[in-house]
């Protein structure tokens, strides 16, 4: 019956380094007879595990294996007492004793086919003397293991606030299975600095061309950063300062012996001004039309107002449509009668032109603007008879006006989204010219009234099929208002309009 020996083998937590050790350390168990009896691998490193193996400690030998054995070993001792005498004879001093090996130290034949025995005299002994290392007791020595830095990189991660790569300290710890005080130790022993805050400035160390720096986050987090190191791309040199009168006006500097400066070539381009420089090329193109021809040509080009009817272009985006420049354009617009305002708050003034009425206006920057919208029926009656704002009786301006005024405002009143239209007294005044007292003066005397408060019940006047009305809202601001009147005329003055009560269910039977 056999006897066997057992023996555990481990890998250790980290595992081994790559697939090619795992291969040498199991092809060792092999030339030396182990055989596996459990193999165990962690799931997340397949390069670590656990096992037992076993081999026996008898076989079966012929007696002339043990004769042929015994015989080189018998021989082996003679030679070596032999190479012992002619040393201690050479060096004329006593020879040392030898110590007679052990049958378990007797070495065999390499090409014999018998294994090396193991002593297992002394594993109880915790003194005894370790014997030789094998490889795999070498990969935990100090010479074997990688460098802190070296160790570092494979856990680091693309850094996603700035260059290079980044790895959080606790989790180092964990990968390694240390304490983070043992990492910090770590840290300060290969040079690196912890920092005291986020806002301490950090200290890099230069490791085999790479940049290595710890940070701490707002959060109190330690986090070690890598990046390479930058190269230099200039070399810094220092300019001689030349005074202005060094240097001629023209740029050319003058010649020792006092002479002129050489003429430039014929062919040489000349030197342009700043103001030729700055300067466009004027854009040929076909004369510009007359009179009515002028506007019909442009208004294709003018887009639509947005506080009120009409259309409207800027010079300098015409001038462009029709290539020609700014100051033809707006000569031309004088020449039609149109008069260009000195600044931008005077008043337009407003000419008729066939159906239309046009007129010219500066913006804010002083571009020049042309404006044009249909002539609305009763327009011209209302600006030969302006606002009656004169200081006769209030009877007399109420039956005399009332009509122009409601019908030189209601084309600037602005649809609303219930179907009327309405408009701030005070942006209808600044459009007529007028002040806001003085119109909501002539508003009054056509027979509207001024409500003291949001909520008050309005008077309505009737003027061409239409009621007016005056109100206030939330934020005081004074409004006009107009919609169609659904009574016969004469009889809407201080009546609500249809459609303001509730209807009465109808009687049923």
């Amino acid at each position: 019956m056999s006897l066997w020996e057992y023996k555990v083998i481990t890998s250790g937590k980290g595992g081994f380094a790559s697939p090619a050790l795992l291969e040498k350390f199991l092809n060792d168990l092999g030339r030396e007879e182990w055989e596996i009896v459990h193999f165990h691998s962690q799931p997340d490193n397949l390069l670590a595990f656990t096992g037992l193996v076993q081999r026996s400690t008898q076989r079966d030998w012929s007696l002339e294996d043990a004769v042929a054995t015994a015989a080189k070993a018998e021989a082996e001792k003679l030679r070596a007492e032999f190479a012992a005498k002619f040393q201690a004879a050479a060096s004329n001093a006593p020879a040392a004793e030898e110590k007679s090996p052990s049958f378990l130290e007797e070495k065999t034949a390499p090409n014999d086919g018998f294994r090396k025995p193991v002593d297992t005299s002394s594993d109880g002994d915790p003194d005894a003397p370790e014997g030789e290392k094998d490889e795999w007791d070498q990969l935990n020595e100090e010479n074997e293991l990688p460098t802190f830095f070296d160790a570092l990189k494979p856990h680091m991660r693309r850094n996603q606030r700035g260059p290079g790569m980044a790895v959080g300290l606790d989790y180092l710890a964990k990968k390694w299975d240390l304490s983070e005080e043992d990492v910090k130790g770590a840290l300060v022993e290969c040079g690196l600095q912890i920092p005291a805050d986020d806002n301490a400035d950090p200290v890099y160390v230069e490791y085999d061309g790479d940049l290595f720096w710890v940070n701490i986050n707002r959060r109190g987090e330690l986090w070690i950063n890598t990046r390479e190191k930058p190269r230099p791309v200039f070399r810094v040199v220092q300019g001689t300062r030349v005074t202005p009168e060094a240097v001629a006006p023209t740029g050319v500097e003058p010649v020792a012996g006092g002479s002129a400066p050489t003429a430039a070539p014929a062919d040489a381009p000349a030197e342009r001004k700043p103001e030729q420089q700055n300067q466009r090329p004027k854009q040929g193109g076909a004369p510009l039309p007359e009179g009515l021809a002028l506007l019909e040509r442009i208004r294709p080009h003018m887009r639509r107002n947005r506080h009120e009817p009409g259309g409207s272009g800027s010079a300098t985006f015409l001038s462009r449509a029709l290539r020609c420049s700014e100051a033809d354009l707006a000569a031309a617009f004088t020449t039609l009668g149109l008069v260009v305002p000195a600044a931008a708050a005077d008043k337009p003034v407003t000419i008729e032109v066939g159906p239309d009425l046009w007129w010219l206006n500066l913006d804010s920057r002083g571009g020049l603007w042309i404006n044009g919208r249909e002539k609305p029926a009763g327009e011209a009656a209302a600006k030969e008879a302006e606002l009656p704002l004169s200081t006769a009786p209030a009877a007399d301006r109420l039956a005399a006006t009332s009509g122009s005024v409601f019908a030189g405002v209601r084309l600037l009143l602005q649809e609303t989204k219930t179907g009327a239209v309405a408009g701030k007294t005070a942006r209808l005044a600044e459009k007529l010219g007028k002040s806001a007292e003085d119109f909501v003066a002539a508003l009054v005397a056509a027979g509207l009234k001024v409500p003291e408060k949001a909520r008050e019940k309005p008077v309505f006047v009737e003027h061409a099929g239409e009621i007016f009305w005056l109100n206030k809202n939330a934020k005081g601001e004074l409004w006009l208002n107009a919609k169609a009147s659904k009574y016969p005329e004469g009889d809407g003055e201080g009546k609500k309009p249809a459609g303001r009560g509730k209807k009465k269910p109808e009687a049923k039977g």
